[in-house]
C-alpha cells in the first residue's frame, strides 16, 4: 500500500567544482558511485553499486538527470 514508505533525503553537490561518476574496476567489475573534481581529477566515493537499481537511487538522491561516466 505504501502509505509509510520512507523517503529519499536529497543532497546537493557543488555542480561548478564536481561531477557524478562511476568508478569502475577493470579486474573485479566492482563499481563504486561518488563525484570527480574537475581541477584536481581526485574522486569521492560516494556509495557501491551492485545494481542499476543503485545507480538509479544515486541519481535521485543527488538530483542527477540523463547519464552518468564511467572511469576505468
Amino acid at each position: 500500500m505504501g502509505l509509510f514508505k520512507k523517503k529519499v533525503k536529497a543532497y546537493s553537490y557543488d555542480k561548478e567544482r564536481m561531477k557524478p561518476v562511476i568508478k569502475t574496476s577493470i579486474c573485479t567489475g566492482e563499481q563504486v558511485a561518488g563525484f570527480k573534481d574537475i581541477h584536481t581529477g581526485k574522486i569521492e566515493d560516494i556509495m557501491l553499486v551492485k545494481t542499476a537499481a543503485d545507480i538509479e537511487r544515486f541519481k535521485k538522491i543527488y538530483g542527477i538527470e540523463g547519464s552518468i561516466d564511467k572511469e576505468y
